[in-house]
């Protein structure tokens, strides 16, 4: 058996394909496809430096990483470090030496703090101590069967409110940017993050492969959104939301759940029959919302952190 740990390549095929594969098997609540590994490696801010990595077993790919600094962080030198193994191939050191490798890649960028998020299970979390990492905030996966499960009807609109899809800012999505850009300011988690610009969204959110315009809603008044639920598909019958938020203005309101409901009422009618959602466990505003759409916790997360010295 010969074990490597060398850097993804997006242009070959093969590599963005398993890159994928081992998410899939890993972590099925997230959404990852061949093209969005490519996206990603690509297109990803430079300030991240974000380098995907695979752990490679006799040619085949059987572990993956993600490696960033935070670069839309308020507090520098902060890494952003994920690790999947295939796991009908864990134990085989493939998990150790992805994890040297990515901590070695950090520290040379300077970062003296690395976070990354480890599935609530015993054995995952036995590594991520056993490497000197403590546990932190937990965060939740939710999943839907859109085809067993029965959505609430869709209420009346309220008054001075219109329900509007991505495709419709297609030629200027910079109002849907704003929104983003305020609601994601207050995202609860270890990491503050901020907006860094409108070129920055573009290519990370509006360009992104799995974004889908159709299903992605936002709730308007005056013409301009001021509540969204982003959604994610994969072509394989799979639906995963982004980002759901409120401006601060019009919170309280329900809006962000009118446009969420609308959103999967569109993805049930275009064959989707699996939606997934995330929430961080201390979210119960959403959570509560996520419950009363017919979502069920599937998987919890753990965020472990470990300084660097």
């Amino acid at each position: 058996m010969t074990l490597i740990v060398r850097d993804l390549r997006p242009d070959v095929p093969a590599d963005p394909e398993g890159f994928a594969r081992v998410r899939r098997l890993a972590l099925p609540y997230i959404l990852f496809t061949s093209e969005s590994v490519r996206h990603n490696a690509l297109h990803t801010h430079p300030d991240a430096h974000y380098r995907p990595l695979v752990a490679e077993e006799d040619g085949e790919i059987i572990g993956t990483a993600q490696v960033l600094l935070a670069y839309d962080s308020s507090e520098p030198g902060q890494g952003v470090l994920n690790i999947y193994v295939r796991p009908d191939r864990a134990g085989r050191g493939a998990g150790g030496l992805l994890l040297r490798t990515a901590e070695e890649y950090l520290a040379s960028l300077g970062a003296t703090k690395v976070l990354g998020w480890v599935l609530d299970e015993p054995a995952n979390r036995a590594f991520a101590e056993r490497h000197g990492y403590r546990a932190s905030r937990s965060a939740h996966f939710l999943r839907l069967d859109l085809v067993a499960a029965g959505l609430p009807p869709l209420p009346p609109t309220p008054p001075g409110v219109e329900l509007r899809s991505a495709a419709d800012f297609a030629d200027d999505p910079r109002p849907l940017f704003e929104l983003d850009a305020e609601t994601l300011q207050d995202e609860p988690g270890d990491l503050d993050f901020e907006s860094r610009g409108y070129d920055d969204w573009l290519a990370r959110t509006w360009d992104h492969p799995l974004l889908n315009r159709e299903l992605t809603m936002a709730a308007c008044v005056g013409g301009r959104p001021v509540a969204f639920s982003t959604a994610y598909t994969d072509g394989d019958g799979r639906y995963s939301t982004a980002m759901t938020g409120t401006a601060r203005a019009h919170r309280g309101k329900g809006l962000a759940k009118l446009a969420k409901l609308h959103s999967l009422h569109r993805a049930r009618a275009a064959g989707v029959t699996e939606a997934f959602t995330g929430n961080d466990a201390g979210n119960d505003p959403m959570i509560a919302i996520n419950k009363w759409l017919g979502y069920e916790i599937c998987a919890t997360e753990v965020h472990h952190v470990r300084e660097l010295g």
